[in-house]
């Protein structure tokens, strides 16, 4: 990875924590040293501040989302985490907003869930 490379992803971390503060009022951050996770600080999220999301953020034109994915299901194994892990993707002349997310149908259907119950569309029996 060249070093303008690791300037855009670390970019897009800080753009992305920024995006999601304004959206929901959290105070994420990026986390320091996730580029790559070292000195003690192996396989953590790139975001740190998003509860119960596993956050891995990836700024390339060409994105194996299998492997980003696999990647953060690892790291999650690795710091016995129970979070949800989310791959959020962004490419060039896109839009913070316009970034693409990757999750497991069952973590999908587990938000969903959360989301018809809060609006009334059924009611909880899980």
């Amino acid at each position: 990875m060249t070093k303008a490379h690791k300037r855009k992803g670390d970019a897009y971390e800080r753009e992305l924590a920024a995006y999601i503060n304004d959206a929901t009022g959290l105070n994420c951050s990026r986390a320091p040293l996730s580029g790559g996770g070292k000195v003690g600080m192996h396989g953590t999220a790139d975001l740190i501040g998003t509860p119960a999301l596993f956050v891995e953020a990836k700024r390339v034109e060409r994105l194996n989302f299998h492997d980003a994915l696999k990647q953060a299901e690892t790291n999650i194994q690795k710091t016995n985490s129970m979070c949800m892990p989310v791959v959020v993707n962004r490419r060039s002349r896109m839009k913070t907003g316009e970034s693409l997310c990757l999750l497991r149908l069952d973590d999908l259907l587990k938000l969903y869930r959360c989301y018809l119950v809060l609006n009334g569309y059924t009611k909880d029996d899980h």
